[in-house]
């Protein structure tokens, strides 16, 4: 399928949604909190910004610094995770995020995040958004996106098979991740049509969630 915004209907049985990006705007923070740290690494920041959406810090550190330790990385990207869970400023919901959330209250759905607990709850409280029930977020995996490791997990935890899932994402690792678990990919932004996706929607108000009496999701896009 060509990536596209005219309307498309699609059918899943589960939906996977990333969280920044996705059903958070959090751009604002992520950039603040990344140029500091590649100003201390006399880094591009518009470099490394590039590479740092939809993955995992240390992920993201081991690309734009790949001489440095593997354990340096994870513990700056713990220092980095406190930073960004300390600062909510400017943290909103995509539009339309609350009530796609609100329709999918009673339908499978998981977030797959690359965020750890206390930054996709922060963020999530933080745009007021509710949390699905079903979540995996950093510590749930082992390998960062663009593994599909998250996306798998987060089927498996929902009984459904990945052919089954539609996967709802923004960053160039996200939609990697989510073609590379088998699923359709919806993206979801100003970023997600220069990677791939299947189908893609500027926000969330684009989006419009239907269940069907044999358990089945039916989405309205565009």
């Amino acid at each position: 399928m060509t990536a596209t915004a005219t309307p498309t209907v699609l059918t899943a049985r589960a939906l996977l949604l990333d969280m920044d990006g996705t059903l958070v705007n959090s751009d604002a923070v992520v950039e603040r909190i990344w140029r500091r740290w590649a100003a201390r690494h006399g880094l591009d920041g518009d470099e490394v910004l590039s590479v740092v959406h939809g993955r995992q810090g240390h992920a993201s550190m081991a690309v734009l610094l790949p001489d440095r330790p593997r354990e340096e990385n994870l513990a700056d990207n713990a220092r980095m995770l406190a930073e960004e869970t300390a600062d909510m400023d400017g943290v909103v919901e995509v539009p339309g995020a609350a009530a796609f959330l609100a329709a999918l209250r009673d339908l499978p759905h998981a977030l797959v995040t690359s965020a750890d607990v206390a930054l996709s709850t922060a963020r999530m409280n933080a745009a007021g958004l509710p949390l699905p029930e079903v979540r995996i977020t950093a510590e749930s995996v082992g390998a960062s996106k663009p593994d599909p490791e998250g996306f798998l997990k987060g089927a498996a935890e929902l009984g459904v098979a990945a052919a089954d899932c539609v996967v709802f994402e923004d960053s160039g690792a996200g939609i990697a991740a989510g073609r590379a678990a088998g699923m359709t990919v919806v993206g979801v932004g100003p970023r997600a049509g220069a990677h791939g996706p299947d189908v893609v929607v500027p926000d969330l108000t684009r989006v419009r969630v239907e269940g069907l009496p044999d358990g089945t999701i039916r989405l309205h896009l565009g």
